[in-house]
């Protein structure tokens, strides 16, 4: 009896445990963990540069090619670096596999470094003063041959973070921040 208690105890705990892992888990985790390789290529829209990498593979991310992939990703105003967030690069990642989109993701902005954020700031109410790109946890992206409103509805399906989707600009601001859209 004894040892029929303990194995329904083992299970349920096994089973609880399993639901919690399914919660706790977001669609771009679900989505990228199946992947032996995780790769990007990008254009920087202000420097012309372009670059493709695989970030993540053996197991773990590259810690060398997140940081050539947060070199590119520096504040084109004066060339600051960050680190970048390694979800961040999943979550972009799973947005351009989810629109189907080939090709480079063009990079609009990516890390600002707190005094050229400030100075964004200063002239538009669009750029938050507190932003998650000083923290090299936001970009803004535009994915081309597919509409922003595209763009931003594949990644606010994805629960990765903050999404706000600006037409008129032609891009979609996407983070790792709290989940959130405008």
């Amino acid at each position: 009896m004894i040892e029929k208690a303990k194995s329904r105890r083992g299970f349920l705990t096994m089973g609880f445990g399993a639901a919690a892992t399914l919660v706790l888990t977001t669609p771009v985790e679900a989505a990228v963990r199946r992947l032996p390789e995780r790769s990007l290529h990008l254009y920087n829209t202000h420097t012309g540069e372009s670059l493709k990498s695989v970030y993540w593979a053996e197991g773990r991310y590259q810690a060398k090619t997140i940081a050539q992939i947060s070199r590119f990703l520096r504040d084109h105003r004066n060339g600051a670096v960050h680190s970048i967030d390694p979800r961040l690069l999943d979550l972009i990642s799973t947005v351009q596999r989810k629109v189907g989109a080939k090709g480079a993701i063009h990079i609009i902005s990516g890390y600002r470094s707190p005094a050229s954020n400030a100075i964004l700031a200063s002239y538009s109410d669009g750029v938050a003063t507190h932003s998650l790109h000083t923290e090299g946890r936001a970009v803004d992206i535009r994915l081309p041959g597919h509409s922003v409103r595209h763009v931003g509805r594949a990644a606010k399906m994805l629960k990765g973070g903050g999404v706000g989707v600006y037409p008129d600009s032609d891009f979609v601001h996407i983070d790792t921040g709290r989940i959130r859209a405008w």
